[in-house]
């Protein structure tokens, strides 16, 4: 039997609470450690590029990663020259992680209609990398055409060229539809709340969607954030998580569009779930903590002692993970200390279970998973059900 193997990323969230500045400093501890990338993520605080920025000129050898990039914040084309900027700038470690947000941000902060997520990742992917491969934008789809018609406007290709021949694309997904998506055009999928007892019920659209670009799971990165408390009482450490998972499945959405909830329902949890999501809408936030049940949260975090995290880093590599992208929690991130040693802890652990890849890095992809969309051609979107069509992101 083949034993699995599994790198370590950094997930560094967004600023909130207590995660600020003064944990930034954690990507070079993470560097030195031999973890494979740090990510950090974007709402409607700080952006995650001047972040990604700020690491990358602080390190030399760990990958820098979006997680994600927010689709209705920036054109495809600017998302191509900032993809080729950090690339370049940080010699060819960039993990551009993509998704569309969600209906509260994208129209209330971006005032951008949230409508037919799919069709527009999929149209935005496209775009993106027909401009980082300098070709001219020249597009007629559903949701982007370019150059607008009856205009100025000029086919333009991207002026400089990026350190390496193709950037990772990564999608962070939810629903069945959009880990079908995922499968079919990205590089990298990036799990929020991913379980080993339920990841079968979510591998299968993503395998499907693999199966339509001629791949396997073979060299596509499976990159969930996991929350990481390390200590002695692993129930004592979970409580340190439950304010993170109530925010998620309580506050992420509406009563009627929180995917969040809705992806806890198809894991089994659905009624505690609902029942988090009504005591913080009613403002019951201590409620709201205390209603998450404990066996979601172990079995979406790495919770206690080296020994026993090892345990679960095994059960998240054999279900599939091929990064963990751990995440010091806490109410707020714990400070920088207390987070350092989550982090050796966590290395120590996957030595402990024999699963440290020996390359930190994935694989590089060799080409495009799938073929571009004709430029004269656009692409339609299949009716929806609810929570089956968000690519999500930490917003």
């Amino acid at each position: 039997m083949t034993v699995p193997t599994l790198r370590l990323g950094l997930n560094l969230g967004y600023w909130v609470g207590g995660n600020d500045a003064s944990n930034l400093p954690l990507a070079s501890l993470a560097e030195d450690l031999g973890y494979s990338a740090v990510w950090v993520s974007e709402a409607y605080g700080s952006d995650a590029v001047t972040l990604l920025s700020w690491i990358a000129a602080r390190t030399s050898r760990i990958d820098v990663g979006s997680a994600v990039l927010q689709i209705p914040a920036r054109s495809p084309a600017m998302t191509a020259m900032t993809a080729a900027t950090l690339d370049t700038l940080s010699g060819g470690r960039l993990r551009l992680g993509l998704g569309v947000s969600g209906p509260q941000v994208s129209e209330g902060w971006h005032g951008v209609r949230f409508g037919s997520p799919l069709g527009r990742t999929r149209e935005y992917v496209d775009l993106v990398r027909r401009a980082l491969r300098r070709e001219p934008l020249q597009y007629a789809g559903r949701h982007f055409t370019l150059p607008l018609p009856d205009g100025p406007g000029k086919a333009l290709a991207l002026t400089i060229r990026p350190q390496r021949e193709r950037i990772p694309v990564y999608l962070a997904a939810l629903g069945p539809r959009n880990l079908e998506l995922a499968g079919e055009i990205a590089d990298g999928w990036l799990p929020v709340f991913f379980s080993p007892a339920h990841a079968d019920r979510q591998l299968a659209p993503l395998k499907a969607g693999l199966a339509k670009s001629g791949r396997t799971l073979d060299g596509f990165d499976i990159a969930p954030g996991v929350p990481l408390v390390t200590g002695a009482d692993w129930r004592a450490c979970a409580r340190r998580v439950r304010g993170y998972a109530a925010l998620y499945l309580g506050g992420m959405g509406g009563r009627e569009d929180n995917h969040y909830t809705q992806l806890a329902e198809r894991m089994g949890f659905g009624a505690e779930a609902r029942a988090v999501q009504e005591r913080f809408l009613a403002g019951d936030y201590p409620g709201a903590m205390a209603a998450v049940p404990l066996e979601f949260l172990d079995a979406t975090s790495l919770l206690g002692p080296r020994e026993r995290i090892a345990e679960r880093m095994t059960a998240f590599a054999e279900a599939g993970a091929t990064t963990l992208n751990v995440m010091p929690v806490g109410p707020g991130l714990p400070g920088p200390d207390r987070a350092a040693g989550a982090l050796r802890t966590a290395v120590e652990a996957a030595e402990l279970a024999g699963l440290l890849a020996s390359d930190p890095r994935p694989e590089a992809p060799a080409s495009d998973p799938h073929p571009a969309i004709p430029r004269s051609q656009g692409t339609h979107d299949a009716p929806h059900s609810q929570g089956e069509t968000r690519t999500h992101d930490h917003a």
